[in-house]
């Protein structure tokens, strides 16, 4: 009954991903079995032609909203079915170790929806890696989904990699054996976009090698697929955005 209604939800908003992931990997699985996933769409699926930096940051407090909406619903249901439930805070736990109590990617990964990118982002087959992710962990065994364990990333792409402005991806292609080491220098990733608190009052969004990445993309033809696209939008973002290499 509670796999059923929670399936009637999302029924309504097609345009979400979701699936539920077995958390006996996790050390919440003394409290709760499973953990239900989704991803919510950036409602603009930016090309580096369109690419701001403040307009990737909309498209993430936007999906982010949203999210909190469908939680709030998911939240009623399982009350109502008196199911016990917790849901994960998403912010890191600290600079430090850059890490939050659970892993929305990773139950993600568990639960089917994608994989790892060489950006070391969650990719979906139908909007690549520009998804919001949230989890609700739940006392309950549900149906869960064929987790990935495989990258679906075409071995010679290296889009993400040549437009990381801090060249902070290894180029490494991820399976599910993989650490968050092996793919990115994260506390570089992290040191460089803070260095915008000041001015923005916030780290930088970046996203770049969210933005680059030909998974899930609406446009056929976009300027990276040229040659020098790259180069050309790369310097077109950093006169944009600021963000220096």
């Amino acid at each position: 009954m509670l796999t059923r209604r929670i399936q009637q939800l999302f029924a309504r908003i097609p345009e979400i991903l979701f699936g539920f992931a077995d958390i006996s990997y996790s050390p919440y699985a003394e409290q709760y079995k499973s953990a239900l996933v989704f991803a919510v769409p950036y409602e603009e699926q930016l090309t580096l032609a369109r690419y701001t930096e403040e307009g990737f940051e909309n498209s993430i407090l936007n999906a982010r909203g949203k999210a909190e909406n469908i939680l709030e619903q998911i939240k009623r249901l399982l009350e109502e079915e008196k199911a016990a439930y917790f849901i994960p805070p998403a912010a890191q736990q600290n600079e430090e170790e850059l890490q939050a109590v659970f892993s929305f990617k990773y139950a993600a990964v568990n639960a089917g929806l994608g994989w790892i990118g060489k950006n070391d982002v969650l990719i979906t087959e139908r909007y690549g890696p520009r998804v919001r992710l949230s989890a609700v962990l739940i006392d309950a065994e549900v149906e869960y989904g064929m987790k990935s364990v495989e990258s679906k990333c075409p071995a010679d792409c290296t889009k993400c990699i040549d437009i990381c402005p801090h060249k902070a991806l290894t180029g490494k292609t991820w399976n599910i054996h993989a650490r968050r080491s092996d793919l990115i220098d994260y506390h570089l990733c992290s040191r460089k976009r803070s260095e915008y608190i000041k001015s923005h009052g916030r780290k930088h969004s970046c996203g770049l090698c969210m933005v680059v990445c030909p998974f899930g993309r609406y446009e056929e033809k976009d300027v990276s697929d040229e040659p020098s696209g790259v180069e050309v939008c790369t310097a077109k973002a950093v006169e944009r955005t600021g963000v220096q290499r």
